[in-house]
């Protein structure tokens, strides 16, 4: 491609300068005048806890064992404050624990204690007793001495615990398999890992302290407990611990939830619950991560910071494979007096949100905003120019609204929306099969669409697919996604929202699903075959898997629910799809409206869309239970619930920020501003400069939007801006972000260059109109809106300078300033 001319290079950054779509700004001086939840008046009472709740405000502890108190402030406000860190802490009597400054009990000898906390003229207690110091029980291998290599990451995938280990050591991945790393450590190596008669020797505790050349570095340091624990353990002659030895079976947090200031600090107690009725603290030896590190973090002694911005963050808390979730909502503390109208069960529960987090959403969208967004994201195309101009002179009350109508009603949406769905079901190009097969099951996704057939109707008709293409396209997904493993883990992905992958080998180390339910899962497919002719079927016998570690046979069980008594005769998939297609299946709705979401809002309600687990929280928890609710009691209708986003006055809010909202990105306090989609750019393109892709091996006319599969096609402009290729049921496939290989294609491009010398140059060269009207069609053919009086001033002081036969080449450098900016490029 030629290079555009200075002249037009010239022109584009001043217009760029004018014309950039505004992301973020907003002066954040009244914003910075909030405070958050306020000053919290005057402090009138203060709770201790040290057992999980301020009933239980009491605790055993064993030599070795550690104790976190939590100190809540009550203040008469009605707010709560953490003060762990701002009281102080006398142990009555002195000499049977120790605490520090953080509140950390410390057992000293055998006795009891009560700890007065105090602070500010008020006080609290807790009751210690410390047993067995003088003679600890054995340390148990599972419980105690494995959680610490998790902690200190030495059996993490990128350490010991990947393939083949590290350095001639290897661990199981996160210590799911104790037993296998006790033999690790204490029988391999010739016993030189651990040495009993001098456990400061052992070669584990100078290589984690770095008093010999580690490759991971010091990981814990000799005056540390965790030390002290390992060196205990060493000490007692390393017992794995016995038969008889209490089970842990789950963990807890506390507090589970809180609200705090934007700069405030919360600690953490994390308990451990043992079969026997017992109770451990933990939190010095969990593993803390959190959801979103611009809202929050928290340590490795379990204190929580929020970081100065509005929202809601959560903290997966892990340990031996258990998971627990602390969240916290953190508000801005701004009025929110003036709201949009409430139009639908959305604007209630966001509005709800906006009220509790104190965060003003912007004012709703203005009419040339709301048609070019709504039909990029129904019908995956720009507005025509007549549709544009019709809808702007419209000014009937009902006219949004009556725009979601018809474009949902249009072939356009069922054109944009199958494509979707051909994507997550993975119909792509497979060289060994004809591609015949994934052309009927695009029509047959996209007649599904069009005509909004119920959504439990498609998962049931994916799922028991018998027979051949031809008769039922629907076999497609199951000659694309092969084996019983990847049906097990995309029909979680895709219809149930949840990432099981981890479990197929062991348990899931962010949720609650162990090997058990992924094989219960994978015995639903055991029976189901293709043979030649791609004729997919289900023999006749047992459906029922093989548990790859103990070899015992697994029988169909849904993922939560009991396991099913099947006959020989039963094609389990049926009963696969009676439960996904129920109206009580407690995740399929969630999954869908959850997805949607995304699709119009840019970020999930749960985010990443298709990992919904108790350590992700939703940012919305009401929204999302609500949206499905209603997507239930509408019987699965996808169009509808198309029109329920679209018509809610939070689909309708403006990008632009205000003074408070500038940050937000989980409260939709506004829209959030997100690059086209490849095919849809593409799309856009065509249509504004009046040009057409041609797609190899695709009929003439089609738009990128149509293309039936993936992989068929190999166009540089799609690759460049991320087209997924199919080979995964994760819509993270498709890349949204900008890099420098798109700027290079939109700026100096052949396709680019290819696009301008279209017709719509050619035709605005030689239309009898004047140049103010022409550069009027371009604005709203592109950005959907009139140009501003700068802008129009702009083009026109260019266009002055061709003569009337070179005004081609002018309007093809106006159409590839207007594609070069991000308000062209970005749906706002």
């Amino acid at each position: 491609m030629p290079m555009r001319s200075p002249m037009s290079t010239v022109l584009a950054c001043a217009f760029l300068l004018n014309a950039c779509l505004v992301q973020g700004g907003g002066s954040l001086s009244a914003a910075e005048t909030v405070q958050g939840l306020g000053e919290p008046g005057k402090a009138i009472r203060l709770a201790a806890v040290v057992g999980g709740s301020e009933a239980e405000s009491q605790i055993t502890l064993n030599r070795g064992d550690r104790a976190q108190i939590i100190a809540t402030a009550h203040f008469d406000s009605g707010q709560l404050r953490d003060w762990t860190r701002k009281v102080v802490y006398r142990a009555d009597p002195a000499g049977v624990v120790s605490v520090d400054s953080q509140g950390l009990i410390t057992p000293l000898a055998d006795g009891a204690a009560v700890v007065q906390v105090g602070g500010e003229g008020l006080s609290a207690s807790v009751k210690v007793e410390v047993r067995h110091f003088a003679h600890p029980p054995q340390v148990n291998f599972t419980d105690r001495i494995s959680p610490l290599l998790t902690k200190f990451s030495c059996n993490g995938g990128g350490c010991h615990g990947k393939s083949g280990g590290q350095n001639g050591f290897a661990l199981s991945l996160l210590g799911f398999e104790p037993a296998d790393d006790y033999d690790y450590l204490v029988k391999e190596g010739f016993g030189r890992r651990l040495f009993p008669a001098a456990p400061d020797r052992s070669l584990l505790l100078l290589k984690a302290t770095a008093a010999v050349p580690h490759g991971g570095g010091m990981r814990i340091s000799r005056d540390s407990d965790e030390y002290a624990e390992l060196r205990l353990w060493i000490e007692q002659g390393m017992p794995f611990g016995s038969d008889d030895d209490p089970v842990m079976e789950s963990i807890s947090v506390y507090p589970k939830q809180v609200i705090m200031p934007l700069d405030g600090e919360q600690q953490l107690q994390v308990l451990a619950h043992y079969s026997d009725g017992s109770i451990r603290d933990v939190t010095r030896q969990a593993d803390y991560t959190a959801n979103n590190r611009e809202l929050g973090d928290c340590g490795a002694n379990g204190l929580m910071t929020a970081l100065g911005q509005a929202g809601d963050v959560a903290i997966m808390v892990r340990y031996l494979g258990q998971v627990a979730a602390f969240r916290a909502t953190i508000p801005r503390g701004a009025p929110v007096d003036q709201l949009p109208p409430v139009r639908n069960v959305i604007d209630g529960f966001v509005f709800d949100k906006l009220k509790d987090l104190g965060l003003p959403p912007s004012p709703v969208c203005d009419d040339s905003t709301f048609i070019r967004r709504v039909t990029l994201d129904i019908a995956g195309r720009l507005p025509t120019f007549e549709e544009t101009q019709a809808f702007l002179a419209d000014a009937g009350p009902n006219k949004r609204a009556d725009l979601v109508d018809r474009l949902v009603d249009s072939d356009a949406y069922a054109d944009y929306f199958s494509q979707k769905w051909a994507a997550i079901l993975r119909n792509k190009v497979d060289p060994q099969v004809q591609r015949d097969g994934n052309f009927r099951f695009h029509d047959w996704v996209r007649t599904h669409l069009n005509e909004n057939r119920p959504y439990n109707e498609l998962i049931r008709e994916v799922v028991t697919a018998s027979g051949n293409e031809v008769r039922n396209p629907a076999v497609n997904w199951h000659r694309q996604v092969k084996s019983v493993e990847e049906k097990v883990e995309d029909t979680a992905q895709v219809f149930l929202g949840l990432r099981i992958q981890c479990a197929r080998c062991h348990h899931h180390p962010f949720e609650k699903w162990s090997q058990d339910d992924y094989w219960g899962m994978a015995a639903f497919y055991s029976n189901t075959r293709e043979k030649p002719g791609q004729k997919v079927y289900a023999i006749r016998g047992i459906a029922q898997s093989r548990h790859p570690k103990t070899q015992a046979l697994v029988r169909p069980k849904p993922l939560g629910e009991e396991t099913l008594e099947l006959t020989a005769d039963d094609d389990a998939r049926v009963a696969l799809a009676d439960w996904l297609a129920s109206k009580e299946n407690p995740f399929v709705a969630k999954a869908l409206v959850n997805r949607y979401w995304k699709h119009f809002f840019g970020v999930g309600i749960v985010d990443p869309e298709d990992d919904m687990r108790a350590t992700n929280p939703a940012s919305n928890e009401p929204l999302l239970n609500g949206l499905a609710e209603h997507f239930i009691k509408s019987n699965f209708d996808l169009k509808d619930l198309v029109r329920t986003i679209c018509k809610s006055s939070v689909y309708q809010l403006d990008s632009i920020p205000n003074d408070y909202n500038a940050s937000d990105r989980q409260a939709y306090s506004r829209f959030y501003p997100r690059r086209m989609p490849a095919e849809v750019m593409l799309d856009s393109i065509d249509a504004l400069c009046g040009s057409q892709t041609r797609f190899t091996g695709l009929p003439a006319g089609m738009r990128a939007v149509q293309i039936p599969d993936h992989g068929g096609v190999n166009n540089g402009f799609l690759n460049a801006f991320g087209r997924p290729a199919g080979a995964s049921a994760c819509e993270c496939e498709r890349n949204g972000e900008m890099s420098m290989q798109q700027s290079l294609q939109l700026l100096n491009s052949d396709d680019i260059y290819n696009k301008l010398v279209g017709s719509r140059a050619q035709q605005l060269a030689t239309d009898p109109r004047s140049d103010e009207e022409k550069i009027e069609e371009l604005y709203l053919r592109a950005l959907s809106r009139p140009a501003k009086e700068t802008e129009r001033t702009a083009f026109l002081a260019h266009l002055a300078k061709f003569e009337a036969n070179q005004k081609r080449g002018a309007y093809e450098d106006i159409l590839w300033t207007l594609i070069n900016t991000k308000e062209f490029l970005f749906n706002h």
